[in-house]
């Protein structure tokens, strides 16, 4: 029994020496939190609801590099299809990458629904519930496993996002710039987290962060710990986190064909599994890369032969790590080889797993088309 009351003493020790912030911050959360559509009322018992690990789980893998107004949407529509993590299982990942476009970083779509498969075949359905387990599931970094872990399970676990980083570097009054920071901020965010409602904790810091720390505009005067704050007293709140300068990005080009069928039908093809926007379906094109494209070794690349003519203008997108630019080349043919890609009439292309990139090069292509085709 000796070492149970030690390990009891030690936790409540632990927890006494974050008391007075955490309760100050959860009494703001209780007054205050926001209302998403994956989250249950401060407080609720996490064993209250036992689809409670499948929504959060879902919430997180879409919130990750994404905004809360862009994933709420897609979060309906994802529990409206399939409302279990059996039935996100069996879905056709076709179906899921379709539903997917729009939300960027397509990998992790990918990786959702092999999740969900290990979740619903391996495991019985049931989510594991520590951080350790949870880091063995596809897709599921430190950042989700602590997050599910905490907000699903109330485990105690350290979660630590974009915005928490920045209330614990003010908080604190953290000198050194982000990325290098990230390990001082995580144990810093250590010291504060409650061993009871770490959920809550954890969703209060991503609230403070996202409502009243703002990154320009600190809302210091609404901020429940504005008095704690060594940022504050020193004047730098604002300046807060430093961030190492960025590198430029690189600009990538590329040369999409653009194939109508007399019909109005558009050649897709899909890209390689693995990779950028792996899976997803793509108007063709040559390799992306930073020289721009010569006529000759542009056609040379395409799908078929055809009477190719360039569409006025470009289509221009940014990705994480470089900038694309992308002319169209427009023709039409009767018919192509099966290896070049499949036929998608206009009225089909909603159910068809088309990332963002691709529907603007589709829109360049629709407004453009028509008129290269009559000259």
């Amino acid at each position: 029994m000796a070492p149970v009351a030690a390990s009891r003493a030690g936790s409540r020790q632990n927890d006494t020496a974050a008391l007075p912030l955490a309760e100050t911050l959860l009494a703001w959360y209780d007054r205050h939190a926001r209302a998403l559509p994956w989250r249950e009322r401060p407080g609720a018992d996490p064993d209250d609801d036992v689809s409670r690990p499948y929504r959060v789980w879902l919430s997180e893998i879409m919130l990750q590099q994404t905004t809360v107004a862009t994933v709420g949407p897609y979060f309906a529509d994802f529990l409206a299809r399939w409302p279990t993590v059996e039935a996100l299982a069996a879905a056709p990942l076709d179906e899921v990458l379709a539903a997917w476009a729009g939300l960027g970083y397509y990998a992790r779509a990918r990786n959702l629904h092999r999740c969900a498969q290990v979740v619903a075949g391996e495991l019985g359905g049931v989510f594991p519930d520590t951080e350790s387990e949870l880091l063995k599931l596809p897709g599921v970094g430190r950042y989700t496993a602590a997050a599910v872990a905490a907000i699903a399970f109330g485990r105690r676990a350290v979660v630590v996002d974009g915005n928490v980083e920045r209330v614990v570097a003010r908080l604190f009054s953290v000198e050194t710039p982000l990325p290098a920071a990230k390990a001082e901020l995580t144990r810093l965010a250590d010291t504060l987290t409650p061993q009871r409602r770490a959920g809550d904790f954890a969703q209060a810091m991503m609230d403070l962060g996202a409502t009243v720390c703002l990154p320009r505009s600190p809302k210091c005067l609404l901020c429940p710990l504005e008095n704690a704050c060594a940022a504050k007293a020193a004047g730098v709140a604002q300046e807060l986190p430093r961030r190492q300068p960025k590198a430029a990005k690189p600009t990538r080009r590329a040369v999409a064909f653009w194939l109508q069928r007399p019909d109005g039908a558009l050649l897709l093809r899909r890209r390689p599994e693995t990779g950028l926007l792996g899976g997803m379906m793509e108007v063709p094109s040559t390799p992306w890369r930073a020289a721009p494209w010569e006529g000759a070794e542009a056609e040379a690349a395409a799908p078929v032969a055809a009477a190719w003519s360039a569409l006025p203008g470009l289509v221009r997108h940014t990705f994480t790590h470089f900038h694309f630019e992308v002319t169209v080349w427009a023709g039409r043919v009767e018919s192509v080889p099966a290896e070049a890609g499949r036929w998608v009439t206009l009225d089909a292309l909603a159910d068809e797993a088309v990332p963002t990139v691709m529907r603007k090069i589709i829109e360049h292509g629709l407004l453009h088309s028509a008129g290269a085709s009559s000259r």
